[in-house]
């Protein structure tokens, strides 16, 4: 055989061109490309290499022969046509042919290779038969499965078919079944004879109807559309796209009259679970009813309420037990109770803390400045009039260990402060000055203080003064129940000098000495919880709030809950300004992060993760929301009915913003005292918050026709130019007290003008005449004061008021004059009064404005 080139071998031994070529060159034999002409000697080499390599020699016992095993495969598609559609089919064929070779003595390598070629040759012819029967069979079997189809479907149509039509024999049986039951009731009910009875069909002759009208059904159905397909069967008056064949039957509704559904025979009972405030329409989803019919239940128990408003846990309860359903109260604390039960497992072993500190008392007794001593900084100085207007809290290291203090303001509006400051403390410090003794606001210290169950160290401060009297403090504090030691009572009097200094050091004891009594102690870990002290707003740094951890530990970074706000703890420091990174049980701190300002004496509680503490706020939102409208609601409707009759109140409209919130809340409750004492004016706060004024709320105040008060903030650009246009009235204020009575002034410019009458003179008439142009004129004599012309005068007779009226002519001799004084006489003539008889008096009055006060 002559060389052949590389592709041409490639193609006779049935194997790839690269794949030669890398066993071509791992034989050692040198082959470029595809064109190089491989030798005999090359071909046998090759052969060699292979057969020592793979392994693939094999001996043949029986005939001593060498064999060569080659696997072919080749894949070819069909298409073919049937059933209005063309169909591919992809047609593989597998070849697999072992090649002999001959003994060495007997063959040339010439004779292997021209057999290959001759054994390709058939193996082409033989691939083009198997496809030609591949090809043929595929179609055979297209035209058996499409008849297979064609069949299953028929059989298919045919047995849905056969279960209609046996479900239509057995509901007519059934209907007929019924009819004749009822007939033959009827028949006996009205007694009718016995050949009317024999009218009635016999079972048999109704199935043979029946057999009739179902063959001529069958026969209505058989009729086949243009696709070779049965009709759709489509409800009565019901209809698809295409236009329904005019010999199609129409079903019907079942002959009964019947629904497939009957309404219960026993009613359902819900079990409700109400909630302390739930919206009516809510409730009727809960039973399943319509808003409507609960409505009317409601009218029928003499509760009158709109489909959106929220009633009351008990009363909800009474309308679902009278709707008859079975109600059970569910708290909205539930879930909040169990996530706080839950942090106070978490808690770490209690251990000793530092005590708290409330320094409680009247206005001006020393209270900041005694702590400004202890702390050595100037507080007091910074407060506006020198008084206390925010509870400050601060921590202070002593030679006695730390101590934290809550210093409370004295002013009468800052009740509420006091109270939450008793509340949040273990030892109230009363100070009272030496030479002041006891005032209002020290009864009500101590008030708090006992309802608190809080021990009570009296400081008698500005003892430095001469006219001191320490004796004069103790007596009348001994008169609301606050004894001293030494007179045999518990609680410790001790006498300072917040100026001098003295007596600081024992009363630092006394603190140390009734806190190692009490053994104050708080878990040191876990996560923390406390009281909000105090909130406000700041332009720069957000919410600031002041808290004071109780127990645990207080992290940066913790997720914090308090009160209807929640956020993460982005910053905090001490009193000082101080950044710090924790706080433990008893520490004030500042802490940035919440989303809005809470409001003070708020709970505070450190919780797993945000979603969950904005669940809880969100929850706590929504039901202070619902009490107050409900509140609103119930106030509305009281003051309906308490006002009819009355006269139109005078209503005083005022949007409030301050600095913190603790100050807010004492302005509000300031005020709503203030119109609490009259019942003509009326103080109505539209809008109150923590920080600057800015334009909405001017805005706001424009709309309501409301006067802006600023406690302790400013009005930022836009406000101060909303306030020019709109010509609001804004004021600011930095003392609490002079807001207070700006308020109350205003309040008394809106009360009625009252007026007096005050008698301004009596004459006694002594004879009348008569005159041509006044009538009856009255000589009279001028008993008391003086009778003034243009006054309104009375007409007594024995001591009885017969006429008012007023004077038409007063005389002195001739003349006319305007007032004649006591023990003069003149000449009276009454204005439309010709009664006047001798011995009567004649009174002369004025009307006199009297300035009106709260």
């Amino acid at each position: 055989m002559s060389n052949v080139t590389v592709e041409q071998l490639a193609d006779v031994v049935g194997a790839p061109v690269e794949r030669l070529l890398e066993q071509l060159k791992e034989a050692g034999i040198e082959a470029n490309d595809a064109g190089t002409l491989i030798s005999d000697e090359d071909k046998l080499k090759l052969l060699d290499f292979l057969r020592t390599t793979h392994g693939k020699q094999e001996e043949s016992k029986s005939e001593g022969k060498q064999r060569i095993t080659l696997k072919r495969k080749s894949v070819s598609e069909l298409k073919l046509g049937g059933a209005g559609r063309a169909k591919t089919v992809n047609v593989e064929v597998r070849k697999k042919r072992t090649y002999v070779k001959r003994s060495e003595a007997g063959s040339t390598e010439k004779d292997e290779l021209d057999r290959l070629m001759a054994e390709k040759a058939a193996r082409d012819e033989g691939r083009k038969q198997a496809e030609e029967e591949a090809r043929r069979k595929a179609e055979e079997a297209a035209v058996a499965q499409a008849e297979a189809e064609a069949k299953a479907k028929a059989e298919a149509e045919a047995k849905a078919e056969a279960e209609a039509q046996a479900e239509l024999e057995k509901s007519e049986a059934e209907a007929k079944a019924q009819a004749e039951k009822q007939a033959l009731l009827e028949a006996d009910g009205a007694g009718k004879t016995k050949e009317g009875r024999k009218k009635v069909k016999k079972p048999h002759e109704e199935e043979s109807d029946r057999a009739k009208r179902s063959k001529q059904d069958r026969d209505e159905d058989k009729a086949e559309t243009r696709y070779g397909r049965k009709e759709l069967h489509v409800a009565t008056g019901k209809s698809g796209q295409r236009k329904k064949k005019s010999g199609k039957r129409e079903t019907s509704a079942d002959s009964t009259g019947k629904h497939g559904f009957e309404k219960p025979v026993v009613p359902i009972v819900h079990d409700i679970g109400v909630p302390e405030n739930i919206k009516v329409s809510d409730l009727a989803q809960k039973m399943s009813m319509k808003s409507a019919e609960l409505i009317k239940i409601m009218m029928k128990m003499g509760v009158m309420a709109t489909i959106n408003q929220i009633i009351d846990q008990d009363t909800a309860i009474l309308v679902v037990e009278e709707a008859g359903h079975k109600a059970h109260p569910v708290s909205d604390d539930d879930r909040e109770r169990n996530l706080l039960e839950t942090a106070q497992q978490e808690l770490g072993e209690p251990v000793a803390r530092p005590p708290v500190v409330t320094i409680m008392g009247h206005v001006d007794h020393g209270k900041t400045s005694l702590l400004d001593y202890i702390r050595a900084s100037k507080v007091a100085s910074g407060e506006a009039g020198g008084i206390t207007q925010h509870i400050g809290a601060y921590h202070v290291e002593t030679p006695r260990g730390v101590i934290s203090f809550l210093d409370t303001p004295g002013h009468a509006a800052f009740t509420a402060m006091r109270a939450r400051g008793a509340q949040s403390t273990d030892i109230v410090i009363l100070v009272v000055a030496a030479d002041d003794g006891v005032m209002p606001q020290t009864i009500e210290a101590v008030q708090h203080s006992k309802a608190a169950g809080v021990p009570i160290i009296v400081a008698v401060n500005k003892i430095d003064k001469e006219d001191a009297d320490p004796d004069r403090v103790k007596t009348e504090l001994g008169n609301h129940e606050v004894i001293p030691e030494e007179w045999g009572g518990e609680n410790i009097f001790i006498n300072v000098s917040a100026k001098t200094g003295e007596g600081i050091d024992d009363l630092l004891d006394a603190i140390s000495l009734q806190a190692e009594v009490m053994e104050l102690t708080a878990p040191a870990t876990g996560p923390a919880k406390g009281i909000v002290v105090e909130a406000s707003l700041d332009k720069g740094r957000g919410v600031m709030t002041t808290v004071l951890v109780q127990e645990g530990k207080l992290n940066k970074g913790d997720i914090l809950l308090a009160g209807q706000e929640y956020g993460r703890v982005r910053a905090m420091f001490d009193e000082s300004g101080n950044q710090i990174s924790e706080a433990g049980p008893s520490i004030p701190v500042l802490v940035l992060g919440l989303s809005n300002t809470p409001s003070a004496g708020d709970q505070i509680q450190v919780l797993p993760d945000e979603r969950t503490a904005r669940e809880l706020a969100i929850s706590r939102q929504e039901k202070d929301r619902n009490a107050r409208l409900a509140t609103q609601q119930q106030a509305k409707l009281d003051s309906m009915f308490a006002n009819m009759g009355k006269a139109e109140v005078n209503v005083l409209n005022i949007l409030l913003k301050a600095d913190v919130q603790g100050s807010l809340e004492a302005i509000r409750d300031a005020l709503t005292k203030l119109a609490a004492e009259n019942e003509e004016v009326d103080v109505s706060i539209i809008g109150s918050g923590v920080g600057g004024i800015n334009e909405t709320d001017v805005t706001l105040a424009a709309a309501s026709n409301a006067i802006i008060l600023g406690f302790n903030v400013r009005a930022d650009a836009s406000a101060r130019k909303a306030v020019s246009e709109r010509g609001v009235d804004l004021h600011y204020y930095s003392v609490i007290y002079d807001l207070i009575d700006e308020v109350k002034r205003a309040l008394t410019g809106m009360l009625a003008p009252e007026f007096r009458e005050q008698i301004i003179g009596l004459a006694e008439v002594k004879d009348v005449f008569k005159s041509p142009k006044f009538g009856l004129v009255a000589g009279s004599l001028v008993t008391e004061g003086v009778v003034k012309r243009n006054q309104p005068i009375r007409v007594l007779r024995d001591n009885v008021v017969i006429y008012e009226g007023e004077l038409e002519s007063l005389r002195r001799f001739k003349d006319d004059v305007d007032e004649v004084k006591s023990g003069t006489e003149c000449g009276i003539a009454v204005k439309n009064y010709n009664d006047v008889k001798a011995g009567d008096q004649i009174e002369v009055f004025e009307r006199v404005q009297v300035e009106r006060t709260l």
